[in-house]
């Protein structure tokens, strides 16, 4: 009854298309757009996806509760989805492969139920006012591409757990209130091309092993509490191959400007301002 009924509403069409069409054609045209729709129609939500974002609902309150109407976050074919939550379909299930909930000043902890939505591939919270730390289940997000966590108030160390996010390709981490040493794991993240970590309160040199990072663009570490040298953070041979922009401005390196900065042969833009350098800018980087 249900095919025959959705059908039904096709037959205007037929003969429009029949006369352009070849009937094999159009026949393999409606199945699949039936198809389609009966998948739509009867996939349902995966249980552990609509117990973590009812438990991200509860801590977050008020301010998505409004935005956030009906039990399943993926919609319930009277209901649309919930807003900022995307979900696709896998197999007989929905999962949840985005969530997206920023500028709407939430306050409060770090949402740990998310790390539970384990086929997320972009996770963006910017712009609110969370605090305290992230959680170490971070690294259970394997499927993560892009993690924005910029202009909040989170605090404590950036966890190391988040060099196992290999699929991770954008980091904004900027604006927060994070100390520590920046993790020399992030160096395990080889499709990583967007890091930002300025405005924190990071301590400690930066990490050359982030030089190895065949498809890093940008990095931005400014505006913190570094310390080193520039040749110690470009000591490795081939270093930041693919780099194209650097600011290390605003922090606390000594030392010169190193001629090997001019084998960073991709650089576009250099800030190293208010720092404690000294010497001569070498001929080189004139190349």
């Amino acid at each position: 009854m249900f095919f025959y009924s959705f059908a039904s509403l096709l037959d205007p069409f037929f003969v429009s298309f029949k006369q352009t069409m070849a009937f094999p054609r159009f026949e393999i045209l409606v199945i699949c757009v039936l198809s389609l729709f009966f998948v739509l129609a009867h996939s349902k939500t995966l249980k552990r996806d609509v117990k973590a974002l009812n438990e991200i609902k509860a801590s977050l309150g008020w301010r998505v509760v409004y935005s956030w109407v009906g039990d399943d976050p993926c919609g319930d074919g009277d209901l649309p989805p919930w807003s900022g939550v995307t979900c696709s379909t896998q197999g007989d299930y929905r999962v949840v492969t985005e969530l997206e909930v920023y500028a709407v000043s939430i306050v409060g902890p770090f949402p740990i139920a998310v790390t539970n939505l384990l086929d997320l591939t972009r996770l963006d919270l910017h712009n609110n006012k969370l605090t305290g730390p992230i959680p170490p289940q971070v690294g259970r997000l394997k499927r993560l591409k892009v993690l924005n966590l910029r202009w909040n108030k989170l605090q404590d160390v950036i966890p190391p757990e988040i060099g196992e996010l290999k699929r991770l390709t954008h980091l904004y981490l900027s604006f927060n209130s994070f100390k520590g040493e920046i993790p020399k794991e992030l160096a395990a993240l080889p499709e990583l091309r967007y890091l930002y970590l300025q405005e924190n309160r990071l301590i400690g040199r930066i990490p050359a092993e982030l030089g190895t990072l065949q498809n890093l663009r940008h990095l931005d570490v400014g505006n913190n509490h570094l310390v080193g040298t520039i040749r110690e953070l470009i000591r490795f041979d081939g270093s930041f191959p693919s780099l194209r922009n650097l600011y290390l401005n605003n922090n606390y390196l000594s030392g010169g400007v190193p001629a090997q900065l001019s084998n960073l042969s991709s650089l576009e833009i250099v800030y190293l301002s208010y720092n404690k350098l000294i010497g001569n800018i070498p001929f080189a980087i004139s190349h």
